[in-house]
């Protein structure tokens, strides 16, 4: 017989040994009030990750990959053996706070419409971070995001503003949130074309074209040591655009062009002002020059194809 979990808790790794172990140490330590599971799929890790879980928490399951499948394979494969009524997707570089997890699930109880909601993302010093965000489009493209929200708060919500209730947002931030497995079923899984980045936001726009919605519930607390899980150099990069790349061309395929044009000129003004940065300091400014090198890294991806 199969035994039903409230909480099926989804963990994508790729050596991060330790953020993961603490992670998992968060959840035993902050979920009291729901029946749940902890599934890892690690990705080909070399650091001994899967072999520290199985040590210090025998009760993961765990699904070891021989190679890196990405985000979206890698979760869709706990997606398969998971038995709870709803998915909570966290990465190892997040930490559930005290109450995080209930608040999400009592909002989903409560809340059938909802596909899936998100928390707070936090910073390691309790500052906010964005934990959502819009679906990309032209105007968000051509006119910085920051910009957006100042003038249409509404239409574009972030963390400046201060949130005491739920809101609908489009889509969450893909460190944590929780999923109804009914809603999963009707709308799909995650889209393996994605490697890392965006596959959230292709999701919560299925979810919302299936007929369901997404919320943010800000007093669902969560630790984020943002990039650790992703890196920041040119590669992590790369993958960022690329994905971009792949939202735009399956959801609004005619504006694609115009929206990598737009992306193509913004990298390559970057990278000449990075150079003149460069150049003018002598390359002595280390954090100057590494970020002139991963320019030039992603403009010469950008002209060679985006392969």
């Amino acid at each position: 017989m199969m035994v039903e979990f409230d909480l099926s808790f989804v963990i994508v790794n790729w050596n991060t040994r330790d953020l993961l172990c603490q992670c998992i140490h968060a959840i035993h330590r902050n979920v009291v009030d729901q029946r749940y599971e902890i599934i890892l799929v690690d990705n080909a890790s070399s650091d001994g990750s899967v072999e520290a879980v199985r040590r210090q928490f025998p009760e993961v399951r765990c699904i070891v990959n021989r190679e890196n499948r990405g985000f979206g394979a890698a979760n869709n494969q706990a997606f398969a053996v998971m038995q709870g009524r709803y998915a909570v997707l966290i990465n190892t570089d997040a930490e559930l706070l005290e109450g995080a997890a209930d608040r999400l699930h009592t909002f989903m109880e409560t809340h059938p419409d909802a596909g899936m909601a998100c928390g707070q993302l936090l910073n390691a010093d309790g500052s906010r971070q964005n934990s959502f965000a819009n679906f990309p489009t032209l105007l968000s493209l051509a006119v910085n995001e920051s910009v957006l929200r100042m003038i249409c708060p509404r239409r574009f919500p972030s963390k400046y503003q201060t949130y005491t209730q739920p809101i609908e947002v489009e889509s969450c931030i893909g460190a944590c949130m929780i999923v109804r497995k009914t809603a999963m079923d009707a709308a799909g899984v995650l889209d393996e074309r994605y490697f890392f980045f965006m596959e959230e936001t292709d999701w919560a726009l299925s979810f919302k074209r299936a007929g369901w919605r997404s919320y943010f519930i800000p007093d669902a607390r969560i630790y984020h040591y943002q990039g650790q899980s992703a890196g920041s150099g040119a590669s992590s990069r790369i993958m960022f655009y690329r994905s971009r790349y792949q939202f735009i061309r399956k959801w609004h395929p005619r504006i694609y062009p115009i929206y990598h044009g737009i992306i193509g000129l913004r990298l390559l003004v970057g990278a000449l002002l990075n150079l003149l940065a460069t150049l003018f300091t002598a390359g002595m400014h280390k954090a100057t020059r590494l970020r002139c090198i991963r320019y030039l890294k992603i403009v010469w991806w950008h002209v060679n194809g985006c392969p």
